[in-house]
């Protein structure tokens, strides 16, 4: 059973496109492997320093990871700041770590430009921190989407960096994770894209249905087709690409033959899709309130996680600390 690490950022509701994406394949990992699912709070502050509520977002995030089904049980769920052990090692892994590198990672370029009052010495160390979130579990397996494949590449370099640096074959290489099949991409309401919490262009697993509804029926579409078997517009390709998820096949088949026919009503597709999503989101919608309303609940499955957590964590720092030459007297 290899370890897989996967961190997740509390800075957004999860969306339908989550849910479908890495979500989905999340709960297959957890059932084949040795799973550590941490909250990154220490990494959301690299891009907000100060934010309004870091605890409210941490225990939100938390609860709907639960709700859509990833399981204290079989996986390790933790909150980052809770193990010590990543800020030494983030620490140590710092001493070994070179400014050239770091400045020239596509993250950290992209982040300055986005960012230039607020280019923080945490920003440009977030590989360094993510790679001590990964090799301190000793990691084979790291699931990553195209923007984070380039910090994957730095902790493999440094994993390999310490073990040459101290001349042993400590930290394994992580992998980039391979699900096997192409992960599900839900487009956003926009007409193009993906699905995204910084777009605008999201369903979230915690709206409200009047709110699902007001956002369906803005999404764009097009004039609409002008002869027969035209081809399908991108925003209406979108449309029903989120229907192929949440609908029945007759439905979406349906509103697909209204289009080759030059009958679609785009108004009918909206409010059909709209009450689709409603009616699948709804269950995961109430349990999400019901998980975050449950302090006991959450309180057990943060404590249980930290303490599996850092029996790992603190087992990889003493040694590291004895490769290095921290001994005590």
């Amino acid at each position: 059973m290899e370890t897989v690490v996967s961190g997740i950022r509390p800075t957004g509701n999860l969306h339908l496109g989550n849910y479908f994406g890495a979500i989905k394949n999340f709960l297959k990992m957890q059932d084949n492997n040795n799973c550590f699912f941490f909250i990154a709070d220490y990494h959301s502050l690299t891009t907000h320093p100060t934010p309004e509520d870091l605890h409210g977002n941490v225990r939100q995030v938390l609860a709907e990871y639960l709700a859509v089904g990833l399981d204290p049980e079989k996986a390790t769920i933790y909150i980052q700041s809770d193990l010590p052990e990543v800020a030494e090692l983030t620490l140590l892994l710092n001493m070994n770590a070179y400014l050239g590198e770091l400045e020239r990672t596509t993250s950290f370029k992209d982040k300055a430009r986005q960012q230039p009052d607020n280019v923080n010495a945490g920003l440009l160390t977030y590989p360094v921190l993510m790679a001590a979130d990964i090799i301190i579990h000793h990691a084979a397996k790291v699931p990553v989407g195209k923007d984070q494949e380039q910090n994957l590449e730095m902790t493999r370099k440094f994993a390999a960096r310490f073990n040459r640096m101290y001349n042993v074959e400590y930290f394994p290489i992580p992998q980039p994770f391979n699900f096997g099949e192409a992960l599900v991409k839900i487009p956003g309401l926009d007409g193009s894209g993906k699905m995204g919490k910084s777009e605008g262009n999201g369903i979230f697993l915690i709206d409200e249905p009047s709110v699902i509804r007001k956002k369906v029926m803005k999404a764009v579409t097009d004039t609409g087709p002008t002869e027969l078997n035209s081809p399908v517009a991108e925003p209406i390709a979108n449309l029903f690409a989120i229907m192929s998820v949440v609908s029945k096949p007759e439905t979406l088949e349906f509103f697909k033959e209204q289009y080759v026919n030059c009958n679609i009503r785009y108004g009918d597709l909206k409010k059909q899709l709209a009450e689709d999503i409603i009616l699948f989101n709804e269950p995961i919608r109430e349990k999400i309130k019901e998980i975050a309303d449950n302090k006991d609940y959450l309180r057990k499955v943060v404590s249980m996680g930290k303490e599996k957590a850092h029996a790992s964590a603190s087992k990889t720092l003493k040694e590291v600390r004895e490769i290095i030459g921290f001994k005590p007297f």
